[in-house]
């Protein structure tokens, strides 16, 4: 993969997709390429979920909920190479992604008041990002409701086989059959859950498609910065991308 470089020209990408897409995978990788900075906007609610659960928080009570949210101090570090969560000064990174996290977090993100808070939160990131070198932000809501605005806009899909798979490499590290059965659940339900209060199965207007399906990570990359090279030739000329990504970028925006 080339090194990254500063981007030529600020470019806001936002990415949205269903669990097991390779939302932050893929977004890494596009920021890192572009130079840009990188925000992972599921983060702010896991940060807020596993602040209630340290301190005994019912995640039934929304209005407690939202009022964490509202006081919770949160620090997220853009950096595509290492992101990073801070809550209170205490890094708390590797924590979000705990199986308790995980198995909690819909309640949190599915609280209306919540969304609306860490939404103004992950806005005055991407505001402050767009005014320096620019940011791809992934997670539900990016590309209609946090950054409908942004240069270039994803929906990222993918078969329920590949996204079981993926998100079990990457939870159990490994993809065998119980594997995939122990995180079908988690998947799934959170789908479900997030569903109610989101739409990420159908993209939006001047939303592109993307289907990672039968796509390597470095594809599905390629992919991306080849809608970034059609829509922002500033930040990325077309000939820094292979003319297979370009042939299928144009086809998925002519669609």
């Amino acid at each position: 993969m080339p090194a990254p470089r500063p981007a030529a020209a600020p470019v806001v990408v936002a990415v949205d997709g269903p669990s097991g897409s390779g939302k932050s995978s893929v977004s890494r990788a596009v920021a890192a390429r572009l130079g840009t900075a990188y925000l992972d906007t599921g983060a702010t609610y896991r940060a807020v979920c596993w602040w209630c659960l340290e301190n005994d928080v019912d995640l039934s009570d929304r209005g407690a909920v939202a009022e964490v949210a509202r006081q919770i101090e949160l620090e997220l570090g853009t950096d595509p190479s290492a992101p990073s969560v801070r809550v209170g000064g205490r890094v708390v990174t590797d924590d979000l992604r705990a199986s308790r996290v995980s198995a909690a977090v819909s309640a949190v993100a599915t609280n209306l008041d919540v969304r609306a808070e860490l939404r103004r939160r992950q806005r005055a990131v991407v505001d402050l990002a767009r005014r320096e070198r620019g940011v791809v932000a992934e997670g539900r809501d990016t590309t209609t409701v946090v950054v409908p605005d942004a240069d270039v806009r994803v929906l990222l899909v993918a078969d329920e086989e590949a996204r079981l798979r993926r998100r079990s490499l990457d939870v159990h590290g490994s993809d065998d059959a119980s594997s995939r059965e122990a995180t079908r659940d988690e998947v799934l339900r959170r789908d479900r859950d997030d569903a109610t209060v989101s739409e990420f199965s159908v993209a939006a207007d001047g939303v592109v498609t993307v289907d990672s399906s039968a796509l390597t990570l470095e594809e599905t990359v390629e992919a991306v910065l080849a809608l970034v090279a059609r829509a922002v030739p500033a930040a990325l000329p077309p000939e820094q991308v292979s003319a297979s990504a370009l042939e299928r970028a144009d086809r998925a925006g002519a669609r």
